[in-house]
């Protein structure tokens, strides 16, 4: 009987080292630190994940998963906001106290180039991908650089305007894989100056009609299509006062006939209602298991909102009293804002009233009717929330900028529109010229460090 254990024993232990020997080749893997970034995008497939990571990047919680917004709104908001959180850096963003070592700049910038390289690897392996794929994957990309850019452009660099454009300093051009985000280390080669205002704003407009020339016509609201780029492109021009082409641009959108305003507007903010749907132009996807909402975070009182954007009460007499979007509030502790209260609801990044607004603002200007007369344009938006119909005459530059107010407050908008229209913030008793350096975010002090070829805004000391 011994003699029987111990040869069954023998058999099991050979047994076991031939299976170890037949797997060695699995067992056996080189520790790996680095991604080669040489042959990791190596077949279609690869690719396809690569675009899913950029998107990734864009929905990332300092770019459109809304927190760059939220800094927007805070930076420009004229005692319509009080900041009640424990975040220091939000705080002196609200206080336009930011210093070189602020976190949220520093991650907008870290961030936005990690997406921008995402994007630029994919561009170069496109050819990867068969030749029916690669206009929309290529204009996808194309899509997101562009939107990295342009978040980017409008905190870090002076308006377009004020001042000398083309020499004015940017934000670097980066169109060719980094080695960074694999090594950890940023080469001679890879320390690139700031690109001027002009010449960011040159390859936005470039990434943007590319796109939109090689984009589908329709996609599902998550992924770019030809009218979610000239949608962004519309936002570009308009910052730039070339109200003919943002004009253009918002229309291209509009004579869709895909998207329209919601019955209501609380379908516009509820994704599980009919109208939310029809009047979202682009989402950024936000479940239970993944994605993320900061403008829920910092204006909401739902489970995982902090409630530390307080809407005060100065903020409701810019609203007429009838104005449903006056009511659109609710008090727990402190009033806050009834838009961001749909815990796991998509981000309606880009709504269809914004370009009604946009086109009734450049034709105002520009004595145009394109697509509509702009009272008409603007009453669409008016009888949405119980509003009597502006008379053509009273259709002003003001009262457009009034309704664009009311109707994208707490969108990221405020900051932005401030500073294109030249107008002062005023705010707790100072007043902020629209180019004042308080509303320009530094460039992070650690990017100064690792690349000495960058220039520090004015006003920030590192």
């Amino acid at each position: 009987m011994n003699t029987l254990l111990r040869t069954s024993l023998l058999s099991v232990g050979v047994t076991f080292a031939l299976v170890l020997s037949a797997c060695d080749p699995l067992l056996n893997v080189k520790p790996v630190t680095q991604i080669d970034a040489a042959t990791d995008l190596k077949d279609a497939l690869a690719v396809r994940v690569a675009l899913n990571g950029a998107y990734d990047g864009l929905s990332n919680r300092y770019i459109w998963g809304g927190e760059v917004w939220c800094y927007a709104d805070l930076m420009g908001e004229e005692n319509d906001i009080r900041f009640r959180g424990t975040f220091q850096y939000m705080g002196d963003i609200w206080r336009r106290t930011l210093n070189t070592l602020n976190s949220g700049a520093a991650e907008v910038w870290l961030v936005g180039y990690s997406t921008i390289n995402r994007v630029n690897r994919i561009l170069a392996v496109i050819d990867t991908l068969p030749a029916a794929e690669r206009n929309s994957v290529r204009g996808q990309a194309l899509f997101i650089r562009a939107v990295c850019y342009f978040e980017m452009i409008r905190l870090y660099g002076k308006t377009w305007g004020d001042g000398d454009n083309a020499s004015n300093p940017g934000v670097p051009l980066v169109l060719t894989p980094s080695q960074i985000f694999q090594t950890g280390v940023l080469s001679e080669g890879e320390k690139p100056s700031r690109a001027s205002v002009a010449a960011v704003y040159e390859q936005i407009i470039k990434d943007l009609t590319d796109a939109e020339s090689l984009l589908p016509a329709t996609s599902e609201a998550t992924r770019a299509n030809k009218a979610t780029a000239a949608a962004v492109l519309s936002r570009v021009y308009l910052m730039q006062g070339r109200y003919a082409e943002a004009r253009d641009a918002a229309n291209r959108v509009i004579s869709t006939n895909r998207y329209s305003l919601a019955p209501t507007f609380t379908e516009a903010f509820r994704e599980s209602l009919p109208g939310f749907a029809a009047e979202t132009i682009f989402r950024v996807p936000v479940s239970e298991q993944d994605g993320v909402n900061q403008l829920n975070v910092f204006y909401s009182a739902t489970p995982g909102g902090r409630r530390d954007m307080e809407i005060l009460a100065g903020h409701l007499t810019k609203y007429e009293m009838n104005d449903a979007r006056r009511a659109f509030f609710f008090t727990v502790g402190r009033r806050l804002t009834s838009k961001w209260v749909d815990q796991f609801g998509d981000i309606p990044a880009i709504r269809f009233a914004e370009m009604l607004l946009t086109r009734a603002e450049c034709n105002a200007r520009l004595g145009t009717t394109v697509g509509a007369p702009p009272a008409d344009d603007i009453n669409r938006i008016r009888r949405r929330v119980g509003l009597a119909d502006l008379a053509p005459s009273a259709v002003t530059i003001d009262a457009i900028l009034r309704e664009r107010r009311n109707e994208l407050a707490f969108e990221g908008h405020w900051l932005h529109d401030k500073k294109r229209t030249r107008s002062s913030i005023v705010s707790g008793g100072t007043t902020y010229p629209f180019n004042s350096d308080r509303l320009v975010f530094p460039v992070p002090n650690r990017e100064i460090i690792a690349n000495p070829n960058l220039r520090q805004n004015p006003g920030y000391v590192d």
